[in-house]
């Protein structure tokens, strides 16, 4: 039996939580169904274990700050003619406590383990750091 595994993801270009919840929003980034994906040129081998409520893990200017819940994969072609993946997922953005990653490309594996925990319930809605302050903190184990 597989457990359940995650992705993670540098969010390039956004400034914060706020920002990555406008770029979902656009309609041309979304599916016919209406839910926002994020497309890649590689297809996880691990697709099964994604599946198992996996969720793609954001980070954003150096530190994860937060999750989506991975719902399915599609696969579709571009105007190039090559075959990409489609992450698709819930519009629900969850925050999480803040975690230091070094830059990378493409997504990786994130083991649950190795997932930062979600906000405790009463704090998802609170205004975000500053981003030199909030990486600040979580170097030092504040966050």
């Amino acid at each position: 039996m597989t457990d359940k595994i995650n992705l993670i993801k540098l969010s390039v270009g956004t400034e914060g939580i706020e920002t990555l919840a406008k770029w979902q929003a656009r309609k041309d980034l979304r599916t016919k169904d209406g839910l926002p994906r994020h497309v890649t040129r590689m297809w996880p081998k691990r697709e099964a274990e994604i599946l198992k409520g996996g969720s793609i893990y954001w980070v954003i200017k150096g530190v994860i700050q937060c999750r989506q819940r991975i719902i399915r994969l599609d696969e579709i072609t571009r105007a190039d003619g090559i075959r990409r993946c489609a992450i698709v997922l819930d519009p629900e953005i969850v925050r999480t406590q803040n975690s230091i990653r070094r830059a990378f490309q493409g997504w990786r594996y994130l083991n649950p383990d190795d997932a930062p925990p979600d906000l405790p319930e009463g704090r998802e809605d609170e205004a975000d750091l500053p981003v030199e302050l909030n990486r600040a903190l979580a170097e030092i184990g504040v966050l």
